[in-house]
């Protein structure tokens, strides 16, 4: 909700910097950024009348009969936009979407994942999230020409994106958003940049903003980056690992507990959610991982997760407990390993806090430990040892969510609904599609 006093702050920053252009942002369904600018002079009336603006232009808002749509700026998410000119400068808003009776529309995935945090705090719970956003940059947007060669964590000549990290990280700082590290990742042309937690709705905000950020700043630099989940079979693909705490009112993480149990300091309340992770897996993983290529990335790998488990040290874990550092309760967390960037972050974040509360709320107890010496079993053989399977292509994920009373209820039905059909819709028409590989196998074989 708008204060005066975020209200004044805003109006008085765009007269005293010379903002020309004040971009609205808001995403649709799919995570797709969306934008349009107002003037300085009906920022006033913005905030408190909303924009309008037609509904039925974006895909899964609304119908062409009930197109009236207002945009809500939040002047919180306030930012000068640092690549463009300090004269006549361009600053960006995300907004809240509502009707024009000023309800809250049951389209707009930022106002999902606000229930999800409020019902949270209606607990006494605070949801905060660290993303840790891989993708690739190629030398084009046409083909995916790999730049370099380089490998997890290297500094070398032939690292050609060191500089463009760092310009990434100092840009996404100048916009208030802290970067916790940037690095080389596994993969060639392969990077990472882990932003630091924040509460969820900011931190769906920061993913959004830093997809933006990095896409603009290779750009800059003649590059292409993408956030593809597989683009090569023979290489690692992409996730957006989740880091995901719970705090109290009084700041403190009740993820912790200072007895150790089994080895870990985690409390009955973190237990109860991870279980709550690893049960509705299957319900959000439509969810988390949106596209048919998302399973190319979860297939076969042994650093992605195939079944739903917990594990410590095990990266092949659909949810890993990071080592605990001795006096650092705050920093106890949980890292979820199947999302990846090309979920909306807002309804991604927002599932899978509902499914770790709906653990807690249950009561649900934490299964067994998926061990290292068990990452190179196969899926077969991890279900004969009790570990349910994850969906394996987008078909399987979208009957596990139609299914999933949970993700209809944290949704809500419009958006529930629309993903269900979008999804079916991308499934159906891939399946129809006739691969190079198939020509290659198929063609001249019979």
């Amino acid at each position: 909700m708008a204060t005066d006093q975020n209200v004044d702050f805003v109006l008085r920053t765009v007269e005293g910097r010379d903002i020309r252009f004040i971009r609205l942002w808001f995403t649709d369904m799919l995570g797709n950024l969306k934008s349009f600018s107002i003037s300085p002079e009906d920022l006033e009336e913005a905030f408190d009348e909303g924009v309008g603006f037609d509904g039925s232009a974006v895909d899964g808002f609304a119908h062409r009969e009930e197109s009236d749509m207002l945009a809500f700026p939040d002047p919180a998410t306030f930012q000068v936009l640092p690549w463009r000119p300090k004269e006549s400068g361009v600053a960006r808003m995300f907004c809240d979407i509502k009707t024009p009776e000023f309800e809250p529309f049951d389209g707009d995935p930022r106002a999902c994942l606000r229930r999800v945090f409020r019902a949270a705090d209606a607990k006494g719970l605070v949801a905060n999230v660290g993303p840790e956003i891989e993708y690739f940059y190629f030398a084009d947007s046409k083909v995916p020409r790999i730049v370099d060669d380089a490998g997890y964590f290297d500094l070398t000549p032939w690292d050609s994106a060191h500089e463009l990290r760092r310009d990434t990280t100092l840009t996404l700082e100048k916009m208030s958003i802290p970067v916790e590290y940037s690095f080389h990742a596994e993969s060639p042309s392969q990077n990472c940049v882990e932003l630091r937690y924040a509460e969820a709705l900011s931190c769906a905000d920061n993913i959004m903003t830093a997809r933006l950020v990095i896409k603009q700043m290779a750009s800059e630099n003649d590059m292409f980056a993408s956030f593809m989940p597989k683009p090569f079979s023979d290489a690692e693909g992409s996730g957006m690992f989740l880091q995901q705490s719970l705090f109290d009112h009084d700041g403190n993480n009740v993820f912790w507990q200072e007895e150790e149990r089994d080895g870990l300091h985690l409390s009955d309340l973190a237990r109860s959610y991870i279980a709550g992770l690893i049960k509705y897996a299957p319900e959000y993983l439509m969810v988390t991982n949106p596209t048919v290529n998302s399973y190319k990335r979860l297939a076969g790998h042994p650093n992605v997760p195939g079944v739903a488990c917990w594990g410590r040290r095990n990266r092949s874990a659909l949810v890993r407990i990071p080592t605990y550092k001795p006096g650092k309760p705050l920093s106890t967390r949980v890292q979820l390993r199947c999302p990846d960037p090309t979920c909306n972050p807002y309804l991604g974040i927002a599932a899978t806090i509902a499914a770790g509360l709906k653990g807690i709320e249950d009561g649900l107890e934490l299964g067994p430990e998926l061990l290292s010496c068990d990452a190179d079993l196969s899926v077969a053989e991890l279900r004969k040892k009790g570990f349910t399977p994850l969906p394996r292509s987008l078909g399987e994920a979208a009957d596990a969510f139609e299914a999933s009373d949970l993700m209809r209820e944290t949704l809500g039905e419009h958006i529930f609904s629309y993903l269900l059909n979008a999804k079916r819709a991308e499934w159906e028409e891939y399946n129809a599609t006739v691969t190079e590989w198939e020509r290659e196998h198929y063609y001249a074989g019979f």
